[in-house]
């Protein structure tokens, strides 16, 4: 048996998913686009029943892709009207909207399918002066209705006993007639009486009014970087440096000893000992800096990046910072949507360019993905940023970072100059601010980390294989000479930084990373941290932007990466001298 989760946007489907599954869910995307949904198994009479969260829809006439595939997953489940008596719709309803969302369930009954519809958000209706007669809605509309409250688990045991005897019901109208028939409904079953804000919705009008939105929006973003810094340093110090240092460094130091503390294989494997000891940070051992990169150094941040994001997320402050950066967002070629994907891209650089197809043209994503690719570092790279420029005081970040941000604004500026085209304007829905479900929270970061610990961890691998062996084959010693003029003379760095630029193509954190063992000043340091977060992407995001532009459009971004990140290096170097 199968049971499709389906209704409109922010309507709380996805704490709904959660409450049905266990942890076993996977997040997948639709063959042939970057539209995620996600599937998990429930258990009803002791039988295991499969449960997809349908993309978000307001129709089933599609609009965008992620419409087009949740009407290709409900075909796909009912390849004929009613005829699949294996599967269940359940419609998610938001009870403080509800003429917005019958206008699906009409459309879904009329398919003729067994169907039971859920009436979430149930608690904010009396908190709105909304009352709904459940009874006589149940009447019109002839299949069960079950009040719901997901993140408190209110009606999801009654809404689960309706599911396997789900009524496919006959009901028949003029498509012409659909909105009006959705009227009727609305005004038997539905009255509203005054009712005060309460604190929450004061709050959700404030942070999106002109004045008040900026400060909150300040607020946030400051609080977040805050949090994650606290949050990342605490797991380094108290969790994951002392199994590096106690547990993991001893063995490493007997593996040393077996393979006889020197030699090729050795050097692979261990590294170089510093001083008859391990060096995480200059060994560069597959064993010893290959796994303290992705699990100590920038495992904690990624794991804290997430939790907020999806924290931000759940409570519906997203789509409120989107309308908050509209205007600014407009100068740079793009609308106030964007934040999203560069928000992700915060956390790693992949779903960031992937989520750029929630912009609506092509002119928009390009925009968005070359700015991402060039000013946005991914946690992981600035983790290791703020590991090695942060010792010096918060003065090189604030250059580094403020340098970014910079380059960020220019470039969509010239962007929106030279591309032909215009950005759309932004219309996005905003939902009332909501407490997150925690369990849902952390099963999203559960998700996400483990995600991109799978992409990670094989590229940190291989790209400290590739910089043992190349560099036991004198190829670094041998490429440094050939761009000095460059590497030393342009950007003033030693020829030596070589072998970490040309790892950034692997991975951005390793080739910070790479930069340890070289001992540079300060000045340096700010110029290489910036080069490295400019030129190339790492492989993953390349290979994504490669697919999801072609090789024109991609060859088009790779020019503005190398002329950009010279001019900017450069300048950094005559400014910093």
């Amino acid at each position: 048996m199968k049971i499709l989760l389906m209704g409109n946007p922010n309507v709380g489907k996805s704490v709904l998913f959660s409450r049905l599954t266990g942890v076993h869910v996977i997040a997948s995307n639709y063959p042939g686009t970057t539209v995620e949904f996600n599937q998990g198994t429930t258990h009803i009479d002791h039988e295991d029943v499969a449960v997809i969260d349908v993309p978000g829809t307001y129709s089933l006439k599609p609009s965008s892709q992620a419409e087009e595939v949740a009407l290709k997953v409900f075909k796909e489940t009912f390849p004929i009207d009613g005829q699949n008596i294996d599967a269940v719709v359940i419609n998610v309803i938001e009870s403080t909207n509800l003429e917005r969302s019958l206008n699906l369930t009409l459309q879904l009954l009329k398919r003729k399918i067994p169907m039971v519809a859920a009436l979430n958000f149930w608690d904010e209706t009396k908190h709105k002066g909304i009352g709904i007669d459940l009874e006589k809605l149940q009447r019109k509309l002839k299949i069960p209705c079950v009040p719901t409250c997901a993140p408190a688990g209110v009606g999801i045991k009654q809404l689960v006993d309706q599911v396997k005897k789900a009524p496919r019901t006959e009901f028949d109208f003029d498509e012409k007639e659909r909105w009006r028939l959705v009227g009727e409904i609305v005004e038997e079953v539905e009255t509203v009486t005054h009712k005060r804000h309460t604190v929450l919705e004061k709050l959700g009008d404030f942070s999106i009014s002109p004045v008040g939105g900026i400060f909150v929006a300040a607020g946030v973003l400051l609080a977040s970087f805050e949090v994650i810094r606290m949050i990342g340093e605490g797991l380094i110090t108290h969790v994951f440096e002392p199994i590096f240092q106690r547990i993991w460094a001893p063995l490493m130091l007997h593996v040393s000893n077996l393979l006889g503390g020197e030699g090729f294989i050795h050097n692979i494997l261990i590294g170089k000992l510093k001083e008859g000891k391990i060096d995480f940070g200059e060994s560069f051992g597959l064993l010893t800096t290959g796994l303290h990169v992705p699990f100590s150094a920038v495992l904690p941040y990624v794991l804290a990046f997430y939790l907020v994001l999806s924290l931000l997320e759940d409570c519906g402050y997203l789509p409120r910072l989107a309308v908050m950066v509209d205007n600014l967002m407009h100068r740079l070629g793009v609308h106030g949507y964007a934040v999203i994907p560069m928000t992700l891209a915060l956390g790693c650089n992949v779903p960031g360019t992937l989520s750029t197809r929630i912009m609506e043209t092509r002119r928009e994503r390009f925009i968005t993905a070359t700015i991402v690719a060039i000013a946005i570092p991914c946690m992981a790279q600035t983790a290791m940023i703020v590991g090695l420029v942060g010792k010096h005081g918060a003065k090189g970040l604030g250059i580094v970072f403020g340098t970014l941000f910079a380059v960020a604004i220019i470039l969509g500026l010239g962007l929106n100059k030279t591309m032909k085209g215009q950005s759309a304007e932004l219309f996005v829905e905003i939902p009332p601010y909501r407490l997150p479900y925690l369990r849902a929270v952390l099963k999203k970061v559960w998700m996400r980390l483990w995600w991109c610990a799978k992409e990670a961890v094989p590229w940190v691998l291989l790209g400290v294989l590739l910089v043992n062996i190349l560099h036991l084959l004198g190829v670094i010693q041998f490429i440094g000479g050939v761009l000095q003029p460059i590497v030393s003379g342009i950007l003033g760095l030693p020829p030596d930084a070589v072998g970490a630029l040309l790892m950034g193509f692997l991975r951005k954190d390793l080739a910070v990373g790479m930069l340890v063992p070289l001992h540079l000043p300060l000045k340096q340091l700010i110029i290489a941290s910036v080069v490295l977060a400019m030129y190339f992407p790492c492989a993953a995001t390349f290979a994504v932007m490669f697919k999801e532009f072609g090789p024109k459009d991609m060859l088009r971004a790779t020019l503005i990466m190398i002329f950009s990140t010279l001019i900017v290096g450069g300048f950094l170097n005559l400014v910093l001298s």
